[in-house]
């Protein structure tokens, strides 16, 4: 019998060896993370002046060009000179875009100023308050960039000025101002 309660003995352990639970297998799988899209771009805020049919800041979605912002501002005016834009280049956020009139200077060209005392420099060319750009009428003594873009405008929308002392109508030139910039002036057509 012992030999018999052995074998038992050796089925039963096998058979319950058999039904211990064992630890489970978890099987993680790979990671997939979806993958990440680029941030869109945000549109850019452009000024666009000069020799356009409605000047102002015009909001264009990314990568647009200086001939959109153009499009955007109404087109050019019949006196724009176009050739002196590059009409292919991509506008950055918080750009000036400023449309040349025919026969306007140069923008990059050195604008006169005033030596102390407010005379003018003897042959000193003489800002054209009727096309002057915003950097250009910044130079100006007592006129910064706010007053600058009121004069433009102005001008905008009242048309050009007739004479100089017309530069009193925008708001923030007084009669101070204009005595320290009236000999650094001029209205041409």
């Amino acid at each position: 019998m012992t030999a018999n309660w052995r074998s038992l003995l050796l089925v039963l352990g096998l058979g319950l060896a058999a039904c211990q639970p064992t630890a489970p297998i978890i099987v993680v799988p790979p990671s997939t993370a979806a993958p990440t899209e680029p941030p869109t771009p945000a549109p850019v805020r452009v000024y666009v002046s000069g020799a356009v049919a409605t000047p102002g800041v015009y909001t264009l979605p990314p990568h647009s060009l200086v001939n959109d912002a153009l499009k955007a501002a109404g087109g050019a005016s019949a006196d724009a000179d176009l050739d002196r834009i590059n009409l292919a280049q991509e506008v950055r956020d918080q750009q000036q875009i400023h449309v040349p009139r025919r026969g306007e200077p140069e923008q990059n060209q050195p604008v006169p100023t005033s030596p102390p005392g407010g005379a003018a420099t003897p042959g000193a060319k003489k800002i054209n308050i009727n096309t002057a750009t915003l950097a250009e009428l910044d130079t100006l003594p007592k006129i910064g960039p706010s007053i600058a873009q009121r004069i433009i405008d102005y001008r905008t929308k009242n048309g050009p000025f007739k004479k100089i002392e017309d530069l009193k109508n925008v708001s923030g030139i007084g009669d101070a101002t204009f005595e320290a910039i009236k000999d650094l002036i001029t209205v041409e057509p």
